[in-house]
């Protein structure tokens, strides 16, 4: 069965085309190792919340764009053993591929897909 990582990151809206050209890079390193589809999406219709929401959940500051993303994978197993090498490969590592955003506040999590239509 098919398996989906998810990530909610903030990025500093000036950084948009940093964070596209670092995300197109990382794609082709994540499909390499396994994945069958990356999706970076660029927020546009975001509302903060009252209790929880996107914006609050990155602590999104006022000169920040929320960006949703997934990757599709064959299967955990895949998923597992593409991060892995993901991890391992030199070009992403952080003198080589800079992350345009702060880490740190990067929201993510592996799911396994329970409806698909």
């Amino acid at each position: 069965m098919s398996y989906v990582d998810g990530f909610v990151l903030a990025v500093p809206t000036a950084n948009r085309d940093a964070f596209k050209q670092h995300a197109e890079e990382a794609a082709v390193v994540f499909k390499e190792c396994g994945a069958l589809k990356v999706v970076e999406c660029w927020g546009d219709d975001v509302p903060d919340g009252k209790i929880t929401s996107f914006p609050m959940a990155v602590k999104l500051k006022d000169d920040e764009t929320v960006v949703f993303s997934w990757i599709l994978w064959p299967s955990r197993e895949v998923r597992d053993a593409g991060m892995q090498k993901m991890m391992e490969d030199p070009r992403l590592q952080p003198d080589q591929n800079p992350m345009p955003f702060d880490g740190m506040r990067l929201i993510f999590g592996g799911f396994r897909i329970l409806v698909e239509a």
